[in-house]
């Protein structure tokens, strides 16, 4: 890809690395599906109520909240895979140049391993894995979510829950990048 320099008649030829791309589709591409597939998902979860409901809005809902929350599991899923076993064995190499080396070097940015990275590591495991119960309880119950409010409000819990994981996931690692990219 090429950009042109303004003022000028030079370009700036742009190319990233093969590792780059990863970071790009892991973090950029997959996380803003998953931030889509939220908003969707959370929208027609909470609109999900019986004064809101005809007949024939029943299905077309229901169909909406299935994709939503299956497409949101579905990112969660490739963004923690592709983040396990693509881009971070690149942030651990055993080299001195490595992200996880830059970080531990500076006792001013080793807490950026130790939390961030032990955060993404492990804790972000649990988004995918709430995200996969909102869609069980979804194609479980069906349009009987909107007549059982107490298991409707729990999806929706577990939703945001989920959501909230991977936020902290992604902020965490749009600040360990910062520091120390994957080169």
């Amino acid at each position: 890809m090429a950009a042109l320099i303004p003022g000028s008649e030079q370009t700036l030829a742009l190319s990233f690395t093969d590792r780059e791309w990863w970071t790009v589709i892991h973090g950029m591409g997959l996380g803003a599906a998953f931030l889509l597939a939220f908003a969707g998902g959370l929208a027609e979860l909470y609109s999900l109520k019986p004064a809101l409901m005809t007949r024939e809005g029943v299905v077309k809902r229901m169909r909406r909240v299935r994709i939503g929350v299956t497409a949101m599991a579905v990112a969660a899923w490739a963004t923690v895979i592709t983040g396990t076993w693509v881009v971070y064995p690149w942030y651990r190499e055993k080299i001195p140049s490595s992200p996880r080396s830059e970080l531990l070097a500076d006792p001013g940015t080793a807490d950026w391993h130790e939390f961030g990275m032990e955060w993404k590591e492990h804790i972000a495991w649990l988004s995918p894995i709430l995200a996969t119960a909102v869609v069980f309880i979804v194609w479980y119950y069906g349009p009987g979510l909107i007549r059982h409010n107490r298991v409707r409000h729990t999806t929706i819990a577990l939703f945001v829950l989920a959501f909230v994981f991977a936020a902290i996931a992604g902020a965490l690692g749009a600040f360990i990048t910062k520091v120390a990219p994957v080169q």
